[in-house]
């Protein structure tokens, strides 16, 4: 619910309203309450639409299909007005989320409710088809849950079969991914109560698995796929499978009816106990935050109205009737989610603290976990991550004025891709965590990115570098870092500005896999002359280094580029060293290691690193950060320690924006894509396709036996 804004009316016919619950293009919708007291949902037309006879004769035709509909299952409608200066219809209000909503926020609904949810539906769909009716838009969004059973809403464009205005050739309306074949080809005439039962099918699909049976992606792409394409029911629970493969049947007739749906999934659950715990908090808290507003005469006080307070304000009525204003700061995205500074809105909101006695209240306590490699191969860079988390939780626990406590569980994967998928089904099972931080290593996260997304568990990442995941079937996915492929700019920056390279070859090491071959092709794709050697996994000889290193000079070269790890990286640097090879020399931060000192010896002078993370300690912004670092480790802060410390931050932020009481798994996946966070090491913000953070690239360069850092490699290679 947000509040009603300046331009919004104050009442409308005999309703008085109070909240909004959704805007569109076409109108709003508002919580109101009836002159008895009654709570509903009016839904108002904008004054654009109601100019348009056309338009308004379809909303006429709306009202009348809705009240031609009677059953326990389909949110009644209570009253209605077409022919008004702006046209409304009220109907009952059901505090529950929608079944899109649930699923987002809790993950895929048990088998035993998705039965309940079936039955129900069906049960409803029965009663619109008796009324002669086509519902044409069955869909997740259309679906409100309750505590004593699901509601169905929505008749806009329900229509009787034979009705010409939606049976013209070629016209498809509805929702990709949840139409029939026969709507998504729109052969209008076919569309008929065997089309309400493919897409019931769709839903009940979505309900019990997470994701949609054709898919993600554009619309023409998923039309495409409902006609063509079988539907992906793999994670469907067995029992379920004939049913469901009945119900997306391709040819109408060979769909069962929705009485034989009904009969199928009946007798089973009751109606008070149908859905999963995270689901009836859920619609306990939404049901308490709607029994805390005003009845009808306490929202006009002196001739005012709730609508007449200022944009951005309350109107709250004292035990006396007296009225006062709070502004409310944490009200909207944009009170929160601005750009600068990473601690201000921690103190936006100051909650009463004290009960009426004076004594503390104890703040909720929300729980995150760290998932890294501690005792593995990548376990100096787990051991930073969890070193950086730890800093930000002592920061966030202690602002006055938080809205919760941050707990946080540590698991060790020991960088084993199986215990890493142990780690994960543990975390996904505990229901009160609500993210991950995590993994440390792009193999790990990649055997467990399915495991979260099916439990809608974010996951936070600070040191993967993941490529093409695709972020519209994996929204849980949250990568604070560039991808590696992203990582060949520097090198190309460098070899273009710094080094003046005239002819570069690149060394694709095939011990690094596509990491190495990534980079080798970004700075192939970006710079003209260019040679190309391959690594072989099996080269590990002497003389294979010596022959590598004797190409390089060979061709003439002047700069060379290598893809692979520290060590190969060290045993290269020898030979090309031997070799009398004195040019410019670049690797991945696969190779930036203390070991390839060690290893490398004086060859090691001079070589250049492009990395996704910087050095705390050459940051301005770090400045805080470091001391505290220092103080509680007694060192100077490592790689990735900082870049932890703001993935931290940045999903707390995304927790202190929903509130405590909202602050679930699918929420805080989704308000994660709305957060603009600008940390200590980077911006972190998303666009439509991906995390941005154009300046989160670095280059170090290997001097007097030790890395240093150089910087944003912009500014680094000016």
């Amino acid at each position: 619910m947000e509040p009603l804004r300046g331009a919004d009316p104050a009442r409308i016919a005999g309703y008085r309203l109070l909240r909004r619950l959704g805007a569109g293009g076409m109108g709003v919708v508002y919580l109101a309450r009836s002159a008895g007291g009654a709570l509903a949902a009016v839904k108002v037309i904008r004054a654009a639409y109601a100019d348009d006879a056309g338009f308004r004769a379809r909303f006429r035709r709306e009202v009348e299909t809705g009240g031609r509909v009677a059953n326990p299952w389909v949110v009644p409608l209570l009253d209605a007005d077409p022919d008004a200066e702006s046209p409304w219809l009220a109907t009952a209000f059901v505090p529950g989320p929608s079944l899109a909503e649930a699923v987002e926020e809790c993950g895929p609904l048990p088998y035993g409710t998705v039965r309940v949810l079936g039955a129900r539906l069906a049960e409803a769909l029965d009663a619109v088809h008796g009324a002669g009716l086509v519902h044409r838009d069955v869909k997740p969004g259309n679906v409100l849950l309750a505590v004593d059973g699901p509601r169905m809403i929505d008749f806009g464009i329900a229509r009787m079969p034979e009705d010409t205005a939606l049976t013209a050739s070629g016209m498809v309306v509805g929702s990709p991914g949840f139409l029939s074949p026969e709507q998504a080809q729109g052969r209008g005439r076919e569309i008929g109560p065997a089309s309400d039962v493919f897409s019931l099918g769709c839903l009940l699909a979505y309900a019990v698995t997470g994701e949609r049976p054709f898919g993600h992606g554009s619309a023409a792409g998923m039309l495409v796929r409902t006609v063509h394409d079988e539907p992906e029911l793999d994670h469907v629970p067995e029992s379920l499978l004939p049913l469901l493969r009945g119900c997306l049947a391709k040819e109408p007739g060979s769909r069962p009816t929705v009485a034989g749906i009904r009969r199928a999934l009946d007798g089973t659950g009751e109606d008070g106990g149908w859905l999963p715990e995270s689901l009836t908090r859920l619609i306990a808290r939404r049901s308490a935050a709607v029994l805390a507003l005003p009845a009808v005469d306490a929202t006009e006080v002196s001739g005012a109205t709730v609508a007449d307070a200022a944009p951005g304000a309350e109107t709250a009525v004292g035990s006396g009737g007296s009225t006062r204003r709070r502004f409310l700061v944490l009200g909207s995205a944009a009170g929160v989610l601005t750009a600068g500074g990473t601690a201000a809105w921690w103190t936006a909101r100051k909650p009463d603290r004290s009960s009426a006695q004076g004594s503390e209240t104890r703040l909720p306590r929300l729980v995150v976990a760290l998932h890294a490699d501690l005792s593995g191969s990548g376990r100096t860079t787990g051991r930073a991550q969890e070193n950086g988390v730890r800093l930000a939780l002592d920061h966030l626990n202690s602002r006055a004025g938080r809205g919760f406590d941050l707990a946080l569980q540590v698991h060790d994967d020991e960088g084993s891709t199986t215990r890493a998928r142990q780690v994960a089904r543990r975390l996904t099972a505990d229901g009160r965590v609500r993210a991950v931080l995590g993994p440390t290593t792009d193999a790990c996260a990649k055997s467990t990115l399915g495991l979260y997304q099916q439990a809608r568990l974010p996951m936070v990442t600070v040191s993967v570098g993941l490529n093409e995941v695709d972020p519209t079937k994996y929204r849980v996915y949250a990568a604070t870092r560039p991808d590696d492929a992203t990582l060949a700019a520097p090198v190309v920056a460098y070899l273009v500005r710094t080094a003046g390279a005239r002819k570069t070859v690149l060394i694709d090491d095939a011990a690094e896999g596509d990491f190495s071959w990534r980079l080798c092709a970004g700075v192939d794709a970006a710079v003209r002359s260019t040679v190309r050697r391959t690594l072989a996994a099996e080269d590990d000889a002497d003389g294979d280094f010596r022959a590598l290193a004797e190409s390089v000079t060979d061709a003439g070269a002047d700069a060379v580029v290598f893809g692979g790890g520290y060590a190969r990286a060290a045993r290269l640097a020898r030979a090309l060293r031997s070799a009398g090879y004195s040019g410019a020399r670049l690797a991945g931060q696969r190779a930036l290691d203390p070991r390839f000192l060690a290893s490398a010896g004086d060859a090691a002078e001079g070589w250049v690193f492009t990395t996704a993370f910087l050095d705390p300690t050459r940051v301005t912004a770090a400045k805080s950060f470091v001391a505290a670092y220092r103080t509680r480790f007694d060192t100077a802060p490592p790689w990735y320690s900082a870049e932890a410390y703001d993935a931290t931050l940045f999903v707390a932020r995304a927790m202190t924006a929903l509130g405590a009481s909202r602050a679930e798994r699918g929420a805080i996946m989704g308000r994660l894509r709305e957060t603009d966070y600008r940390g200590i090491t980077k911006r972190l913000r998303y666009d439509s396709s991906t995390y941005r953070y154009a300046d989160a690239m670095y280059l170090f360069r290997a001097t007097g036996g030790a890395f240093r850092c150089l910087g944003d490699y912009r500014d680094a290679t000016a």
